[in-house]
């Protein structure tokens, strides 16, 4: 009988080596090599060479082709039923794909599939693989959520072989893992959850999908930091990760999409997390600019681009005079390195000193902001507040702001001007870059070179 062999695997990049060490020399990451036992080979078994392995992107060509001749009919995508979660996949599921979608406990990434899968089940062969829950269960929550339960096929399993021999018989066009996680193979000598069951469960499962022109829809677990478990490989299988981030004091839920072989990436859909599931918010910015009729100081609304979309989102901020000799700087929505950086820009180029001063800032509604357009509505909320002085609510302000204190333009201003006018804003702060020839009716564009520009501007 052969005998079993171990190798050690990064849990960061996938790199195998033959025997541990403290560093990974593909990463330069310390302390992520983790032992996994390898099956040894059964008798007859194809190798990873033969014909075992052939077949992962799908029909293999044995012969060169010119690019030029390749075929390029598009591919018909199937509508996900929800019009957010097709956004962020690019315009839909696309038959052949592997999906992955993440999420902290709770976040709904279970509730957004079953859904999903419930919906399409109803004119689409759907077989939904449920490791985590029994049968019971999902059939419970599926009759809270009031969901059409006939014609969705249901397997409680956790053996990937098993799971595919349903499949095979079955044909669907949708398969929903739930989760990856708890999928083990037989030959692999690893507790599920392991980095050589996750990955080479993901292998197995996407190698079918492509071989069978199958769209499958897989669940992972994210670790505390949120980042998604298991070998940082597994993302790399995939064709779309989405990570669906809300925290459980909040009722909304935002979609974002951080791989995409067939749309954009960083496109972003929102959620509401009701009684009855969730439901899409097809006009995010609404929610967002639900703000108090007392005016306040230190806030203002910004037009931030998510994906192919303009976002207004409301920033707040509030400067308080500290006891301590270090000042506190938190940012929640946005990165606290380059608050501190934009504090310093407006000690230098725009004369007023925040150094004794503690510095809080906050974005509305729990977006994370991730560009730079941001900065010059944070510096001027900022503003506000050291002068205790409310801004108008029909202003809006976007820019991206230098060392030098010049205000520099962003991708697509004259669309996010167009967003603003349509919630009615009346007076838009920008870069001169982004100043349209012709300004919305109703809109007056203010256009600024400098960061003196815009402090007068206020």
């Amino acid at each position: 009988m052969a005998k079993a062999k171990s190798a050690f695997v990064c849990t960061e990049c996938g790199a195998e080596y033959r025997k541990w060490q403290g560093q990974c020399s593909s990463c330069l990451e310390w302390n992520t090599l983790s032992e996994v036992r390898l099956s040894a080979p059964r008798p007859g078994a194809a190798t990873s060479s033969g014909a075992g392995r052939s077949g992962y992107a799908g029909s293999l060509s044995k012969e060169v082709v010119d690019l030029g001749s390749v075929d390029l009919s598009e591919v018909p995508r199937l509508s996900s039923t929800f019009g957010e979660f097709d956004r962020v996949l690019g315009g839909g599921l696309v038959p052949g794909s592997a999906v992955l979608l993440g999420g902290h406990p709770g976040a709904g990434k279970s509730t957004l599939l079953l859904q999903t899968a419930c919906k399409l089940a109803q004119t689409r062969k759907v077989l939904y693989v449920t490791g985590e829950e029994s049968l019971s269960q999902v059939a419970m929550r599926a009759h809270r959520l009031q969901l059409p339960t006939q014609g969705l096929k249901m397997l409680a399993e956790t053996s990937v072989e098993t799971v595919l021999a349903v499949a095979e018989r079955e044909r669907p066009e949708i398969l929903v893992i739930d989760s990856i996680q708890t999928m083990h193979l037989e030959d692999i000598a690893s507790a599920p959850g392991g980095v050589a069951q996750v990955r080479e469960s993901a292998a197995v499962l996407t190698r079918f999908a492509k071989q069978s022109n199958t769209v499958l829809l897989l669940v992972g677990h994210v670790t505390k930091d949120g980042t998604l478990a298991g070998p940082k490989v597994l993302e790399h299988m995939i064709d779309a990760s989405l990570l669906l981030e809300g925290g459980a004091d909040s009722r909304f839920r935002t979609l974002r999409g951080q791989k995409n072989r067939f749309g954009a990436v960083n496109e972003l859909g929102v959620f509401a997390m009701l009684e009855h599931g969730l439901k899409e918010v097809k006009n995010p910015s609404a929610i967002f600019l639900s703000r108090s009729e007392e005016q306040a100081s230190g806030s203002l609304v910004m037009v931030v681009w998510e994906g192919t979309r303009p976002l207004l989102v409301e920033v707040q901020a509030l400067l308080d005079e500290s006891a301590l000799g270090n000042p506190r700087r938190v940012a929640v929505g946005l990165d606290q390195n380059r608050l501190a950086m934009l504090l310093a820009v407006l000690h230098r180029h725009g004369g007023l000193f925040t150094g004794d001063q503690d510095v809080f800032l906050n974005v509305v509604g729990g977006v994370k902001v991730l560009e730079t357009s941001a900065d010059l509505a944070v510096l001027l909320a900022v503003v506000s507040s050291l002068q205790n002085r409310p801004l108008p609510r029909e202003l809006v302000a976007f820019g991206e702001v230098g060392l030098s204190g010049e205000i520099r333009p962003v991708p697509s201003g004259q669309e996010r001007i167009v967003e603003a006018a349509k919630h009615g804003f009346t007076r838009a702060i920008v870069p001169r870059a982004n100043a349209p020839k012709r300004a919305p009716e109703g809109m007056e564009v203010v256009a600024v070179d400098k960061l003196a520009d815009a402090l007068e501007a206020l």
